[in-house]
């Protein structure tokens, strides 16, 4: 035999003797040796030879040694105890120095477990390079096996040799263990639940690991943690969602349960993958009428401030919505979304319309129950009435507010032009009662009247005075009604002369 790496078409110089493979009598040969690159394309050619006679070279066998190999077999140990069969596998090619299957990491386990009788039946499940094998009856022989498998490659290996072991007895101490282990999840909010079948005083603490560390071939034993607040509790329940720091991973929970003697019990392990142990509650829902239609809004579940829930589930909404009527036969419609607003048209007037919505992931299979129902009533024909009126109203009020500064404006307007063009003049005082009464003296006022001052005065020179006084109260006639007006002043000058001429004549 002999082999050359790359193409086809290179020159005969550069194929090489398989180490190995000359001279051989067999059908076959083994030449591992000549393979350094397991993802490199090798070429292969053989020819047989007699003595000095040789045969032409076969046609070339092209061979990629990654895609043809096959994973051989793992090892395992077993080891009984308490009931259950505690196995460790070790990898294909564990124990070589050159390995092809560098990413042990990759591999899956599968195992196929059988009661050791004539009647047996057999049992596949998938388990870790260190695993407890549980639920099995006491001290009954069990026989299983182990195969390897690459599911991204899609290639499956040879089984493991067959091992048998029987089993032991729990330990009656174990009663007081935590039974019925399970997670309750909503929303990513994450609980813990068990049962207690001790009568007795116990205390438990919530434990969890990390996935990964159980796809390493070492021992995770000592690498359990306990929960924050799940510690030396004895509540039957407790929140773990503390631990769940990523979405990507998965985790391991189990319940350790102490007597009141100080001894301790672990419970069965629950798998915890956060996505699809999570349950999607159900979204909030608004509702509202605008003109024709009606709007929908909806509230994703967990609440504004659960991001994991819109962005790991990308989540849909089915929303239902029928007339709230007493006719049973109403049909319910339904419309799916993928928004959180949505409308409905084409209502009915005066109609009673309810909703209720589902949220669901299509990627995960996982459906929230319905929500609560909210009811809304479209308005009717007998609002128009009060849409005039109210049109009306404001039409008034509009034009009131236009209308009053207007006519405001023009009564001050009116106002002026009357004070200018025809004033309004009130007569003094002293006029105002003249029609009224005769005065008995025009050039006096009746408070200064003088007629204690003519008491002692002879009869003619009474009618002198008298003839002068009419004469004066003519002359002061005249001159107010050419001036229009006159004073207590006038009255009181006039009264003097008046004296001055008496005092001359008597003299």
């Amino acid at each position: 035999l002999s082999y050359r790496f790359g193409n086809t078409e290179t020159n005969e110089t550069e194929w090489k003797e398989l180490p190995g493979c000359q001279n051989v009598t067999r059908m076959e040969c083994d030449f591992s040796s000549a393979i350094t690159e397991y993802y490199d394309t090798h070429h292969v050619r053989i020819r047989a030879e007699r003595r000095e006679e040789v045969s032409p070279w076969s046609s070339i066998f092209e061979i990629i040694p990654y895609f043809i190999a096959q994973i051989g077999p793992p090892g395992i140990e077993l080891q009984s105890t308490n009931g259950a069969i505690k196995i460790k596998v070790s990898p294909p090619e564990a124990n070589q120095v050159r390995k092809m299957w560098i990413s042990y990491l990759d591999f899956k386990y599968n195992l196929v477990i059988w009661e050791n009788s004539s009647n047996a039946e057999f049992r596949s499940q998938s388990i870790f390079p260190t695993d407890i094998i549980d639920d099995l009856a006491p001290d009954t022989t069990y026989c299983l096996k182990v195969q390897a498998t690459l599911p991204l490659d899609m290639k499956e290996g040879l089984f493991s040799p067959i091992r048998c072991v029987k089993t032991t007895r729990k330990a009656v101490s174990d009663l007081f263990c935590a039974t019925n282990v399970r997670v309750l999840a909503l929303n990513m909010k994450f609980h813990l639940l068990w049962n207690n079948r001790y009568k007795q005083h116990v205390s438990y603490n919530v434990q969890y690991l990390i996935g990964y560390l159980k796809k390493l071939p070492d021992d995770y034993s000592a690498k359990w943690l306990n929960v924050p607040g799940c510690e030396n509790i004895t509540d039957t329940q407790c929140s773990f969602s503390s631990i769940i720091t990523t979405v990507s991973g998965f985790y391991y929970v189990r319940v350790q349960a102490m007597s009141e003697y100080n001894t301790s019990c672990l419970s069965n392990e629950v798998k915890v993958d956060p996505l699809r142990t999570n349950e999607i509650g159900p979204p909030g829902v608004k509702v509202d009428i605008s003109d024709v239609l009606l709007h929908i809004q909806i509230s994703p579940p967990g609440g504004s401030e659960s991001e994991v829930m819109r962005e790991h589930y990308d989540l849909s909404y089915r929303v239902l919505y029928w007339k709230n009527s007493s006719n049973n036969e109403e049909e319910i419609k339904m419309k799916e979304i993928k928004q959180t607003i949505g409308t409905v048209s084409d209502l009915t007037p005066s109609t009673l319309y309810c909703v209720k919505v589902q949220a669901f992931s299509e990627f995960y299979n996982k459906s929230s129950r319905y929500s609560e129902e909210k009811c809304v009533r479209t308005p009717g024909d007998e609002i128009l009435p009060l849409v005039i009126l109210a049109t009306f109203v404001i039409a008034l009020i509009a034009v009131l507010l236009v209308a009053t500064p207007l006519v405001f404006a023009l009564y001050q307007a009116y106002a002026k032009m009357k004070y200018v063009f025809f004033p309004s003049c009130q007569p003094p005082l002293n006029i105002e009662g003249f029609g009224g009464q005769l005065f008995s003296s025009p050039y006096m006022s009746t408070t200064e009247e003088p007629i204690a001052n003519f008491s002692i005065i002879e009869t003619v020179i009474t009618e002198e005075v008298n003839q002068i006084d009419f004469k004066d109260y003519k002359h002061s006639k005249q001159s107010s009604r050419d001036s229009g007006n006159y004073s207590n002043d006038d009255d009181t000058s006039g009264s003097k002369m008046s004296e001055e001429m008496l005092e001359k004549e008597i003299v």
